[in-house]
């Protein structure tokens, strides 16, 4: 049975459907859980330039903001799921690429998302979901959500 599950999150409240997958998997086969959250960066772009969507913060800035408010926003998942702060992760890049490289370093044995969710451009692109289920070297669930 599992051995390592890794739930990827985008932190939306709505999300908590996942929550108790996630927490039914874990006292079914009390596996370690690590949870993770993607900071994609703001493209480079958007700060003054043409555009100036963000004046005044430089790409860095904003990057090291959004990683802090995600790891607050995972502090109370943390104590829901009685998940220990070292198995929260935050990285920032793609975050595909990013659940991917952390599964298979980590020897993640499944990976736990949702089955669709927006991410900017990505909508257009292909679904996170489905770039993790075509690239992981796990098992993936992706929960439906039921509305």
């Amino acid at each position: 049975m599992y051995k390592h599950i890794l739930f990827a999150t985008e932190l939306n409240e709505t999300k908590s459907y996942i929550e108790d997958k996630v927490a039914q998997l874990q006292q079914l086969t009390n596996a370690k859980v690590s949870v993770i959250h993607v900071v994609e960066p703001i493209p480079e772009v958007y700060y003054g330039g043409v555009y100036g969507v963000v004046p005044n913060l430089d790409a860095t800035d904003t990057t090291k903001l959004l990683e802090e408010r995600a790891k607050e926003k995972l502090e109370p998942l943390a104590k829901r799921l009685n998940i220990p702060a070292q198995n929260l992760h935050v990285p920032i890049g793609h975050i595909s690429s990013e659940i991917l490289a952390f599964a298979e370093n980590e020897q993640v044995d499944l990976i736990i998302t949702g089955s669709h969710g927006v991410h900017g451009l990505q909508l257009l692109l292909g679904s996170t979901s489905n770039a993790i289920l075509h690239g992981a070297k796990c098992d993936v669930l992706a929960v439906r959500f039921t509305e």
